[in-house]
């Protein structure tokens, strides 16, 4: 075993879960490098000071280029707002230093091409952050569409859906000012990446995007709150990705459902320790959607819990995400999704703006 020291730019709530997950993830899967908690930066002296000492870090400061300049500092995530993300991130290439940057990778296509180009000149291994395509059941759906369980794809239907701006009298914030911080900045990158993940590229939308809520507490809205996606994939299959801030009773609905000629897979992150499988075969009487439990049989789930149908959760999911970074910095070895990765669902997030705005269909490869 070796120690790796861990800076976390952001303390919040996703530079909590990076934190614990860091924390946690050597126990849990035995990996080569273990972390050490060196330094966590936040906006002001006083909150980085209260996180060091809540998560444990050695160092805190309030200058995320201290941070990253730090030799103790061997791998850094960034966990701030995605306005930050391309400057950090470019600093800790032109040291060599390793990056896991939540997503999305950047505040806009030109950042995120910017930072593949940084991340690919220095060699260092580079992550993004998409933790929910990371659960057992979606492994496991990757897994059963690789080996043709439901034969020929034929249709892609997915979402995330949730409600926490759905009360139209809620007040305006930071999350109704700024295309970067709407539903197109912030949940849509989420299904656009498990679409990208389970069925492949994507090389046409057209898009409908809206603001359904204009003005919140007397204040102008500025960006929007809803998508509709219409895609057509490489493979030449046709899907919808749908995504939402103001669903009316949804949590959590990162979901996703996929057509084949002989089965079909459904899953919603409300229920994310089940897969739902259908297969064409056996008596029509008996036929319909089982539901699979996920346990020790599906990647990524013996490490927390022996026990089928026991179940992981959201921090699980930021843990796996640890692992994966940290024998890619052991290994040498890029793991899926790179920067490169995020950029792509930049791009496709890009052509759907323009295509929203323009009432056609976008080549992908044009942008």
């Amino acid at each position: 075993m070796t120690e790796i020291g861990i800076g976390i730019v952001g303390g919040g709530y996703m530079g909590k879960a990076h934190a614990v997950a860091m924390s946690s993830v050597g126990a849990i899967f035995n990996t080569v490098l273990r972390p050490r908690l060196e330094m966590v930066c936040a906006t002001s002296d006083g909150s980085a000071g209260r996180y060091a000492q809540a998560y444990g870090f050695a160092q805190a400061t309030s200058d995320w280029r201290v941070l990253v300049a730090d030799p103790k500092v061997e791998a850094v995530v960034i966990a701030s707002p995605q306005g930050t993300h391309r400057e950090i991130a470019e600093a800790a290439f032109a040291l060599g230093k390793p990056v896991l940057c939540e997503k999305p990778l950047g505040a806009s296509l030109e950042d995120s091409r910017a930072m593949v180009a940084a991340a690919e000149a220095s060699g260092a291994i580079n992550m993004v952050g998409f933790n929910y395509i990371r659960t057992p059941a979606s492994q496991f759906a990757r897994a059963l569409l690789a080996e043709g369980a439901i034969g020929q794809v034929i249709s892609f239907r997915g979402e995330h859906t949730e409600d926490f701006l759905s009360d139209p009298t809620a007040p305006g914030n930071w999350r109704t000012e700024g295309m970067a911080n709407g539903n197109m900045g912030d949940l849509a990158p989420h299904p656009i990446n498990a679409a990208l993940a389970l069925m492949g590229p994507i090389v046409r939308v057209m898009a409908e995007v809206e603001t359904v809520y204009a003005t919140r507490g007397g204040v102008a809205v500025t960006n929007d709150d809803q998508a509709h996606i219409l895609c057509r994939f490489e493979s030449g299959v046709l899907g919808t990705i749908f995504s939402s801030r103001v669903s009316t009773g949804r949590k959590m609905g990162y979901a996703y459902e996929i057509t084949g000629s002989k089965g079909a897979i459904r899953f919603d992150q409300e229920d994310q320790n089940a897969i739902w499988l259908y297969k064409a075969e056996g008596p029509e009487a008996t036929r319909g959607f089982t539901k699979i439990l996920t346990g020790p049989a599906h990647p990524d789930y013996e490490p927390f819990c022996q026990g089928p149908g026991h179940g992981t959760g959201y921090q699980d999911q930021i843990i796996i995400e640890a692992k994966d970074f940290l024998t890619a910095i052991e290994t040498g070895k890029t793991i899926w999704p790179t920067f490169r990765d995020g950029m792509e669902v930049n791009r496709i997030v890009k052509a759907a703006l323009l295509s929203s705005e323009a009432k056609r269909w976008i080549d992908v490869e044009t942008i």
